[in-house]
C-alpha cells in the first residue's frame, strides 16, 4: 500500500470506519462517474418530448437557467465533500452538521430519489435502442411491454456489473464518457453544419407557449433540464473508493455540471436547428403519440441509414453507462446508511465481498427496488419527475442543513476546497433556487382542462388514481416513500442509539 492510499484510509478512519471498499479512483474516473449519472443525452432523450411539446424550441432557454442554478448548488456541495469524504453524500453531510433524524429523514428521501432515477434511466434505453435494432433487421414493438422487458434486461445487467467491482465500472464509465462527449459534440457539429433546416430565430419564437399563462407553461417545460443536471455530488458518494478525494471529489463535482452544460447546450441547439420541415408537427403531434420519440425521428430524417445508427448506439452506450453510474451512487448510499445501522436488513447491506470489494446486499436490493417501477409501467417521463423533484427536495434538505451549520460558524477548519467568505451567500442562492424549484414541482397542474397552469397533455399519467381521488405523480410518490419511512423511523430508528463519530470540528 503506498504513502497516499495509506493517508486516505488514516483519513477515513477518523470518522470511525475501515476501508473496505476498494481505493481505486482516480481524478479522471471521478469526473467521469459524476458526468455519466448527469448524462446529457440521458436526459434529453427522457424529456426532450416534454419540452418540445410543451414550449417549442423557445424551451432551449431553460438550460442555461438550470445550469447556473445547479451550478451553484454544486459550489456549496463541493466544499462540504471536501469535509466529508465518505460514502453518502447528503445522509453524510446532514449527519455531521445537523442531527441523526433530520439525516436519516434527508438520507432517506434520497436512496428512494436515486432509485426511482435508476428506473426512469433504464426505462429510457428502450427509446433508443428499439429503434436501434429495429434498424438493424429486428422486429421488436414499441408497445409498453416490450419496453418494459428490455428495461427489465437493462436493470439485470447493470446490477451484475455492480456487484463485479468498482474497477470494472470505472472503466466503463471512462469510456461511455469518451463516447458521450466525443459523440455528442460531432454529431452535432455535423447536424448543425449540413443539416440545419430551421434558422436560429425559432429559440425566440414563444408562440408554443401559447396565449395564457405563458410563464407557467416555460416551468413545465423547464422539467427536462431539471431532470438531466442533477447527481453531480455522485463524486463525493464514491470518495471512499477515490484517490485523495478532499481535493479530487469537488473538483469532479464542478467539472461534471461545467461539461454537462456545454455538452448539453450544444446538442440540444444542434438537434433543435436540425428539425426538418414545418417546428408544429413535432410540438403539436408529440403528445398526440405521433412522434412519440421525436429526437429519433430528428436523427433518421437528416443522417443516412449507417450513421444514424451509429449515432443511435453513441446514445444507447451513454445512457447504459448513465444508469451504471446511478445505481453506483444509489447502491453506495444505502451502503453508507446500513453500515450506520440505518436502514432494514443493515448488517446484510452494508455487507463487503472480501473478493469483491462491493456490497453484494445492497447491490441485490438497490436492483430489486428500481425494478418495482416497472411493474406499473408509464413511461420514462412520469417515473423522472417523480425521480427529479425528490432529488430536489434531498438538496433543499442538504442546503438547509449546510445553512444553519454555517450561521453557527462552520467550517473551522481548512479544507483543499473551499469557497471562504462567498460560502454562505453560495449556499442561500442555492436554497432559495432549489426552494423555488421544488415549488415548480408541487405546483398542480391539470392535464385536461385547458389553460389552466399550464395543460400538460404531452406529459402521460400526470396523476395516479387512488381511493383520494386522482394525486400528481410527485405528491403521490413523494407520500408513499414518506409514509412507510415515518413507519419505519418510528418502529426502529427513533430511539436508536446515534454511533457518529465526529471528527475534530466536523461539527459546528
Amino acid at each position: 500500500m503506498d504513502t497516499a492510499n495509506e493517508a486516505d484510509v488514516r483519513d477515513l478512519e477518523k470518522f470511525g470506519y475501515k476501508q473496505e471498499l476498494r481505493r481505486a479512483l482516480g481524478v479522471y474516473s471521478s469526473f467521469a462517474v459524476a458526468f455519466s449519472y448527469i448524462s446529457p443525452s440521458t436526459g434529453i432523450f427522457t424529456l426532450f418530448i416534454l419540452g418540445l411539446a410543451l414550449a417549442g424550441p423557445f424551451f432551449w432557454w431553460s438550460w442555461p437557467i438550470v445550469v447556473i442554478g445547479q451550478l451553484i448548488i454544486a459550489l456549496n456541495f463541493a466544499e462540504v465533500s471536501s469535509h466529508f469524504p465518505v460514502a453518502g453524500s447528503v445522509y453524510q453531510w446532514t449527519k455531521y452538521l445537523s442531527n441523526r433524524t433530520y439525516s436519516w429523514f434527508t438520507g432517506w428521501i434520497y436512496l428512494f430519489a436515486g432509485v426511482l432515477t435508476v428506473a426512469a434511466v433504464v426505462a429510457t434505453v428502450p427509446l433508443v435502442l428499439i429503434p436501434l435494432l429495429n434498424n438493424l433487421g429486428m422486429n421488436l414493438g414499441t408497445d409498453p411491454d416490450t419496453n418494459r422487458n428490455v428495461a427489465a434486461l437493462v436493470l439485470l445487467s447493470t446490477t451484475l456489473l455492480s456487484i463485479f467491482g468498482v474497477r470494472l465500472v470505472a472503466i466503463i464509465n471512462n469510456t461511455g464518457v469518451v463516447f458521450e462527449i466525443v459523440g455528442m459534440v460531432v454529431f452535432a457539429l455535423v447536424l448543425v453544419l449540413f443539416y440545419h433546416h430551421q434558422s436560429v430565430s425559432v429559440f425566440t419564437d414563444t408562440s408554443y407557449l401559447g396565449t395564457s399563462n405563458q410563464t407557467g407553461t416555460f416551468l413545465a417545460a423547464m422539467f427536462m433540464s431539471l431532470f438531466v443536471i442533477y447527481g453531480f455530488d455522485t463524486a463525493s458518494t464514491l470518495a471512499e473508493e477515490t484517490k485523495n478525494p478532499r481535493r479530487e471529489a469537488p473538483r469532479a463535482v464542478i467539472a461534471a455540471v461545467i461539461g454537462a452544460a456545454i455538452i448539453g447546450a450544444i446538442f440540444l441547439f444542434a438537434v433543435v436547428i436540425a428539425i426538418p420541415g414545418d417546428m408544429s408537427k413535432f410540438v403539436t403531434d408529440t403528445g398526440a403519440g405521433k412522434y412519440p420519440f421525436p429526437l429519433v425521428t430528428i436523427i433518421e430524417s437528416n443522417f443516412p441509414g449507417w450513421a444514424a445508427n451509429l449515432y443511435l448506439f453513441v446514445v444507447f452506450a451513454a445512457i447504459y453507462v448513465c444508469c451504471l453510474a446511478i445505481q453506483t451512487s444509489t447502491i453506495r448510499l444505502a451502503f453508507g446508511m446500513a453500515r450506520d445501522g440505518k436502514l432494514p436488513l443493515s448488517k446484510t447491506l452494508s455487507a463487503v465481498n472480501p473478493a469483491l470489494h462491493t456490497p453484494i446486499g445492497a447491490c441485490i436490493a438497490i436492483g430489486v427496488l428500481a425494478g418495482l417501477p416497472l411493474i406499473y409501467y408509464a413511461g420514462a417521463g412520469t417515473i423522472a419527475i417523480g425521480a427529479t423533484g425528490m432529488i430536489y427536495l434531498s438538496y433543499i434538505l442538504g442546503n438547509t442543513a449546510i445553512l444553519l451549520a454555517r450561521l453557527r460558524g462552520w467550517p473551522k477548519e481548512d479544507a483543499p476546497f473551499k469557497l471562504g467568505q462567498w460560502g454562505l451567500i453560495v449556499n442561500i442562492l442555492g436554497l432559495v433556487w432549489g426552494v423555488a424549484m421544488e415549488i415548480n414541482f408541487l405546483w398542480p397542474r391539470n392535464a385536461s382542462v385547458g389553460g389552466q397552469n399550464p395543460p400538460l397533455s404531452a406529459l402521460p399519467n400526470i396523476t395516479i388514481g387512488s381511493p383520494l381521488g386522482d394525486i400528481p405523480v410527485f405528491e403521490f410518490t413523494l407520500g408513499l416513500i414518506l409514509l412507510v419511512g415515518v413507519i419505519y423511523w418510528a418502529i426502529a430508528q427513533r430511539k436508536a442509539p446515534d454511533t457518529t463519530v465526529a471528527p475534530a470540528g466536523a461539527r459546528a
